[in-house]
């Protein structure tokens, strides 16, 4: 890269924060409608204030959702900030087909998720609807296609590699700690496509802070006044500073000379549509709003399916044994299983929203234009007639066959799937692989799910010791 002269750099720092300033202003979720929306006719829920039920959903939410399932039924009510609008929760699989299958005019997808606008900004995928999202998800598709998956899985090897080879026989340590700091290095090398250890070195306790942020400042969000103050200030200058970073990376990268040949995300996703119009290429905001999309879609959850997997597998001697074989005879199908039971069973992200633009039937109630309605993640995991004795790890049940449609659904569903699935799997495999051809696991102690962010990860950290 270029050195750029002082006045030059000083203009660039100054332009990456006024994007951030601005996104921060734009996106604030509460300010996304003043409507209220109609309770009457809705799914039975809790009478409690709004302000309740919000505090239990972000951060009691394991006990809270199958709490009011069990109370009230598979389809509930529960009434969310701001302004107590209504979140109807269904928990049965032909409700999620109906959801995934609805008219992308009417589910909204993206403000459902308006929460995550302040961090992941107006272009991202997660939050884009209608045309917008049609648009963004084609020129994303060729960077997340199988040619492009197979490129990715040597590096994802090699960064797996290294971290494997720094762990020390006989250590123990937080699987979740180390899964966090190994899937952060894929994003920044894979994704990202940095690898200057000196820039490196900038942006991981950035990212960190990102990542590692409490429901309370999510919710701050949505409060112009408390981004002035304390936490929430300096959450505010820690995005301002990684947007800096981010910012000058694309820079650099489209005025790479071995650009054409650069095979990470980024680079590919500067190259789309470098030959048509101009609709059909990404602004440097559009690239950077994606970025941290799959920053923060893709580090954190893939990191926290893969601390539950290691910790199951430290479990079970049985399963332990048939995964390390499965490592060194090249079986990724049951190191996938592995990787997809964990899912199931501790499920990263509690549902999947859509926001209705219009009033429309689902499960047989009739729910009005502003509801959020979605498929409950954690309940449709924990269904019994979903997944036989579904409180046990049994990677097996995704052998030979697959969970019957809309019972797994890790990565949500229809036309609005994770882009980055086929990723996520990849990579796993690959971690797993790496892990179990070289080292045992034996799990040290009990664990269960708290809410970090908008994810659920071990509370004590998946505490595991490694052997040869």
């Amino acid at each position: 890269m270029t050195p750029l002269e002082p006045d030059q750099m000083a203009a660039n720092d100054a332009q990456a924060r006024a994007l951030t300033v601005r996104r921060y202003e734009k996106m604030r979720p509460m300010a996304t409608s003043r409507t209220r929306v109609a309770l009457a006719g809705l799914p039975p829920g809790p009478g409690w204030p709004a302000s309740l039920q919000s505090i239990a959903l972000l951060r009691f939410r394991h006990r809270f959702v199958p709490w009011a399932h069990r109370r009230y039924g598979d389809v509930f009510t529960l009434r969310v900030l701001p302004q107590g609008r209504p979140l109807v929760l269904f928990t049965r699989p032909e409700h999620a087909r109906e959801i995934f299958a609805g008219d992308p005019e009417v589910f909204h997808a993206g403000k459902g998720n308006a929460i995550l606008g302040p961090m992941m900004g107006e272009h991202s995928l997660l939050l884009q609807d209608s045309a917008d999202h049609k648009r963004a998800r084609k020129l994303l598709m060729p960077a997340f296609n199988g040619h492009a998956l197979r490129e990715y899985a040597a590096l994802v090897t090699d960064v797996a590699a290294a971290e494997v080879d720094s762990w020390l026989p006989g250590e123990s340590f937080s699987a979740l700690e180390r899964m966090n700091r190994l899937t952060l290095e894929v994003i920044l090398r894979v994704v990202f496509g940095v690898s200057d250890e000196s820039r490196l070195a900038e942006m991981r306790p950035l990212v960190n802070k990102v990542v590692d942020i409490s429901p309370a400042i999510l919710f701050g969000h949505g409060i112009p006044r408390l981004q002035k103050v304390g936490p929430w200030k300096a959450a505010v200058e820690n995005s301002v500073e990684l947007d800096r970073l981010i910012y000058a990376e694309i820079r650099g990268r489209r005025a790479a000379v071995d650009l054409a040949e650069r095979t990470d995300v980024l680079s590919r996703l500067i190259r789309v549509g470098s030959e048509g119009a101009d609709d059909d290429q990404l602004t440097d905001e559009e690239l950077r709003d994606q970025l941290v999309t799959l920053l923060l879609a893709g580090h954190e959850t893939t990191a926290t399916a893969l601390a539950w997997a290691l910790y199951e597998l430290g479990r079970s001697p049985e399963l332990l044994a048939r995964s390390r074989s499965a490592a060194r005879e090249g079986d990724h199908d049951w190191l996938e299983a592995v990787l997809k039971e964990s899912m199931r069973l501790h499920p990263v992200i509690p549902m999947v929203v859509r926001t209705l633009m219009k009033p429309v039937t689902v499960g047989g109630y009739d729910l009005p234009a502003g509801a959020t309605v979605g498929p409950s993640i954690i309940i449709a995991h924990s269904r019994a007639d979903n997944h036989a004795s579904p409180a046990e790890f049994r990677p097996d049940r995704f052998v030979g066959g697959q969970p019957a449609t809309n019972t797994w659904i890790p990565f949500g569903g229809g036309v609005r799937r994770c882009i980055g699935a086929g990723f996520s799997l990849m990579e796993g495999v690959a971690v797993l692989r790496e892990v179990l051809s070289d080292f045992a696991v034996e799990s040290w102690g009990t664990d269960s799910p708290k809410v970090r962010n908008i994810t659920s990860v071990p509370s004590k950290g998946a505490i595991i010791r490694v052997s040869r």
